[in-house]
This record gives C-alpha cells, structure tokens and sequence, in this order.
C-alpha cells in the first residue's frame, strides 16, 4: 500500500478588502482513494477533492470544471477559487509548493490512461475532513 502524501502549506486567502491573509491548507493525495485525484484542506475543516489532472493544467492555463476554477497568475502564483453553497473562497498560491506537490502524486502514482469515454470526476466537497480512508460525499 502507497503511504498518503500530505503537504502542510500556506495559501493567501483573498478577500473583498485590501489586505489578504495567510491561511495554512493541507495538500493531500492518498492512492488508495483515487490514484486521479487531489485534497485541498482548508482551516475550516472543508475538504476539497477534484482531478489531479485540473490542478495540472491550471498551473499553465485557465481551466475551470464544476464549482473549481484555478489559473496562473504570473510566474510564480496560482489562483484557486473554490465556488459552494456559502459562497466564494479565493486562494493565491505559490506555484513552485504545487508543483512539488504534484510532482510526488506523480513519481509515487504514474499516469494512468483515462478510460475510453470517461467524464473527468466533478470537483467535491465535503463540509469536514474525513478521517483517512472514509468515503468523500459527492455534492
């Protein structure tokens, strides 16, 4: 069994206002629940699962699928918004920390060819982290 790879790091939530603020989230793949996707967790406990494949692809374009949209901006962030019931949280992060992420999902889970006329999985949500190896809610 794969161990889980979790990545403790600081995003910069943004707001209305002027002033942003830093927030610790938790970065978290476990090949045990999908070798495809990827957590954000957030300090209020609401955990976020969506395509490894989209935060990919967000890192050199935008891309938006279901209630995720993610983008570059500039060289070195990342624009994560993250769209629910409640509203709208907006995340800036530091590109080089994703792509150290990501390079670990990949070196430890090799891409696997996405089966013939398979959807991508719709981001998810789930309003508290789940302890390891429960199921995710689908919302």
């Amino acid at each position: 069994m794969s161990p889980v790879i979790e990545v403790h790091a600081r995003a910069r939530l943004i707001t209305d206002g002027p002033l942003t603020r830093p927030v610790p989230v938790d970065l978290r793949y476990d090949p045990a629940d999908d070798r495809r996707t990827v957590h954000i967790g957030l300090p209020d406990g609401t955990d976020w699962a969506f395509g490894r494949d989209l935060l990919e692809r967000g890192l050199r374009t935008p891309i938006e699928r279901g209630d995720v949209r993610i983008w570059p901006c500039g060289r070195t962030q990342l624009i994560v918004e993250l769209h629910s019931t409640d509203g709208v949280e907006v995340f800036q992060f530091e590109i080089r920390t994703l792509i150290r992420f990501l390079a670990r999902t990949r070196a430890q889970a090799p891409a696997t060819q996405p089966e013939a006329g398979r959807e991508p999985q719709p981001p998810s949500r789930t309003t508290t982290r789940p302890e390891r190896g429960a199921q995710h809610a689908r919302g």
